[in-house]
């Protein structure tokens, strides 16, 4: 019958010896937990899963060093610091990627207007259509992400790649500049 090591044992065998079986053990004692954390706080499950297997190799590998001696951190705790700062990495990384392929779609057909401008362009309500048209770029994207969409400012500002009080403004602004060219 073998005996239970604690976590500590566990991450100093891992560190000190590559304990393959130390390894393990923390893995089935933390990779589940560290998991349903990580999806509370990241609905893509493909993204919570490359976190969670990043965070034990760094733990495998040494690049991540777990101190019991400074500020007596549980296992739990660390493994949870070293997640939640990958989590933040990839969804930056998923964020810049998703932006530069948006930008790359835009320059191959910057000659064809996209179904959502076709649409905001033929609105055919009063002069509501040569309003849109007389938009910006940037005033019209943000009106499209939160009117037509619906998305919330937060959400707007991550599809637009703008900070949340930037959508603020230009929604305001395209809301006076509509109804000042409708009066």
């Amino acid at each position: 019958m073998s005996e239970t090591r604690s976590d500590g044992e566990l991450l100093r065998a891992v560190a000190a010896d590559g304990d393959r079986r130390a390894f393990e053990e923390l893995y089935r004692r933390y990779a589940p937990w560290l998991t349903a954390r990580m999806r509370g706080r990241c609905a893509d499950a493909g993204i919570v899963d490359d976190v969670v297997q990043e965070t034990f190799l760094a733990v495998w590998r040494g690049t991540a060093r777990y101190r019991e001696d400074v500020g007596g951190a549980d296992a739990a705790g660390w493994l949870w610091r070293i997640a939640s700062r990958r989590l933040v990495d990839a969804l930056r990384g998923a964020g810049a990627r998703g932006r530069l392929r948006q930008a790359l779609a835009r320059l191959r057909h910057r000659d064809e207007a996209s179904a959502e401008e076709r649409v905001l362009a033929g609105v055919e309500h009063g002069d509501l259509a040569g309003a849109l048209v007389r938009l910006s770029p940037e005033l019209r994207a943000v009106l499209q992400a939160t009117v037509v969409d619906g998305l919330t400012t937060r959400e707007a500002a991550v599809l637009l790649g703008i900070p949340p009080g930037t959508v603020k403004t230009r929604a305001m602004r395209a809301r006076r500049q509509l109804r000042e060219a409708l009066a």
